[in-house]
């Protein structure tokens, strides 16, 4: 079975992928894909560097995120094109990690990805996993965490999309509104429903 994990912004969602990696379910990471898919040397950052020049490569042949951020945060053309190469680029790695841990036996495979909604990425998996929160908590912890203030966390909060919206598409849902213990009781009530069984 292949698990999607999704969330919102300060939902808690990194909490129940580790639960999941704690029961040795294997996870492929979205962002950490988009981190190994521009590492030095890679085929997707020498289109980078074809289509944005050389100089967004460090001397250490790295991507100079900065550069780029610059390049395209007031460019949308410049944008749509740095995402027609890096996101083809971090779903094929998805799919080749999928079928790599399911190829070495893997019964259950999560597929951690962040904007699973809004990339509409809701095909890579067979049960959707929505980690949900209270807007109030939501608030609260992206304040403390990333140090914003209200109208800056309001602002991150609404850039995406509603709650609501993945919870009516979700196969179910963790409601991390509360301790960390009562969110690991409904995450194995739902892993058993789905006849995953886990320690």
């Amino acid at each position: 079975m292949i698990i999607g994990l999704t969330g919102s912004i300060a939902s808690g969602k990194s909490t129940i992928a580790k639960m999941l990696a704690d029961y040795g379910l294997p996870i492929v990471d979205a962002d950490l894909v988009a981190r190994q898919v521009v590492e030095p040397g890679s085929e997707t950052l020498a289109k980078i560097a074809e289509a944005f020049g050389s100089d967004v490569i460090q001397e250490d042949g790295t991507m100079d995120r900065e550069k780029v951020g610059a390049l395209i945060f007031h460019d949308p053309e410049q944008r749509t094109g740095l995402n027609g190469i890096i996101h083809p680029a971090i779903r094929e790695e998805m799919i080749r990690q999928r079928d790599e841990h399911l190829a070495n036996g893997a019964e259950v495979v999560v597929m951690d990805i962040p904007l699973l909604f809004e990339s509409k990425l809701l095909h890579f998996g067979e049960k959707i996993l929505v980690v949900a929160v209270s807007e109030d908590v939501q608030l609260e912890r992206l304040m403390k965490r990333n140090g914003l203030d209200e109208v800056d966390a309001m602002a991150r909060i609404k850039s995406q999309l509603p709650m609501q919206v993945k919870i009516d598409g979700a196969d179910a849902v963790v409601y991390n509104d509360g301790t960390v213990e009562e969110s690991e009781q409904q995450l194995k009530k739902i892993l058993a429903s789905w006849g995953i069984a886990v320690k």
